[in-house]
């Protein structure tokens, strides 16, 4: 089978020739990869780090699962408003910091948050410039010019899926299951509860506003998510019932009423949101799954659970085995994992989150080596080449 055939026999709960595998490796590995400083990655877009990831994906051949690494828009979305500038407030050998603002008849409003890219890592945004040693408003600045100019609307997408062909898969997002994603964001919501249900209802009705977008697509998704890191971090599972699974819900009716597949990625803490999602909507697809102490699954309890009703993806531990192990560790770990998840199907042999940027490229390689020479599948669904525990 081809990637994209092998993943789309997975998420149909079919079995493929072997146990598909797709180490995160969203955005450092494949920005390391190009040589290139970062900020010329996600700034300047000289290479859109969509594409190095898709580069990526080739180099190590894995059944890449692309959700949402490419910034679907739509001009009716992102009309209106007020005309915003980017300029660079602050610039060194490390870091390029840069602060929106637009002009209020004579008076320059900035935003309250700069975004920080960096020579040689991924970039934080919404900071508050305070607390990396700026005032609020800049008194000094300039423009920031040289971008590359990149389409994100549908015409980009579709070219986002031609140049990933049979490597995998290419989505998009449709809702969030993370309405908090802030300490800010809390605060806000404990000082308004009188706003909690309209909060919701605005969610559900901007997943109905985008998913009538996706359908004018000429060259639509291979699936939908509806997602977001952290979803149990910054929300308790009653606030996320409250907020974000009423949209989430909506988002996954939609989809599955008009064939895409849903995936949920979420750092941290999942088990509770595996088992809402199991039982009380139609997702397809879950990750990463993290192991304590980054996250709270056990990948045997969840598969005995779920696993006949989601595809169950993940969960090598990105830096004991992936960035700090051998290719002994990672070989172990990863049948360990397919031990685990991967007997009956409905298993994409992944990572506990995204790969660190130094990974070695010896244990992406065996990752997907062990895969592909100890994951095969019989008729049955069973594994006979996996080692005995």
């Amino acid at each position: 089978m081809t990637s994209r055939e092998r993943l789309l026999t997975v998420i149909r709960g079919e079995i493929p020739d072997c146990v598909p595998v797709a180490p995160d490796f969203s955005n450092m590995i494949p920005a390391r990869l190009t040589g290139m400083p970062f900020w010329d990655l996600y700034l300047y877009r000289k290479k859109p780090i969509w594409e190095a990831y898709i580069e990526c994906a080739k180099r190590f051949d894995i059944d890449s699962v692309m959700d949402g690494y490419f910034p679907l828009s739509f001009p009716e979305q992102t009309a209106g408003g007020p005309p915003w500038e980017t300029f660079i407030v602050q610039r060194n050998e490390e870091r390029i910091v840069t602060q929106r603002s637009y002009l209020d008849g004579k008076r320059r409003v900035w935003a309250a948050n700069v975004t920080v890219y960096y020579v040689a890592d991924p970039p934080t945004w919404s900071v508050v410039p305070g607390k990396i040693g700026l005032p609020a408003e800049p008194t000094v600045w300039e423009p920031l010019e040289g971008i590359c100019e990149v389409d994100t609307g549908p015409e980009g997408f579709k070219r986002v899926k031609a140049l990933m062909g049979d490597q995998g898969l290419v989505g998009t997002w449709l809702a969030s299951s993370c309405a908090l994603g802030s300490p800010e964001a809390i605060l806000n919501y404990m000082d308004h509860p009188e706003l909690h249900e309209t909060w919701a209802e605005q969610r559900v009705r901007a997943v109905d506003k985008r998913f009538e977008l996706i359908q004018r697509m000429e060259d639509r998704p291979d699936f939908l998510t509806v997602g977001g890191s952290g979803t149990l971090v910054f929300q308790s599972p009653s606030i996320f019932r409250q907020l974000a699974l009423p949209a989430v819900k909506h988002a996954i009716e939609l989809a599955t009423a008009a064939g895409y597949p849903t995936q949920i990625h979420s750092c941290g803490p999942e088990t509770e949101l595996v088992k809402i999602m199991a039982e009380e909507t139609d997702l397809t697809i879950i990750d990463p799954l993290e192991i304590p102490p980054m996250g709270d699954c056990n990948l045997a309890e969840l598969k005995r659970k779920y696993g006949h009703k989601l595809v169950l993806k993940g969960n090598l531990h990105t830096t004991e085995v992936m960035l700090r192990g051998t290719t002994d560790d990672v070989r172990r770990a990863s049948i360990q994992a397919m031990r685990d998840g991967a007997q009956g199907g409905r298993f994409i042999l992944s990572t506990g989150d995204q790969c660190g940027r130094d990974t070695p490229d010896d244990n992406l390689r065996v990752m997907v080596e062990t895969a592909r020479t100890l994951g095969v599948y019989d008729a049955n669904g069973n594994l006979p080449r996996l080692p005995t525990a």
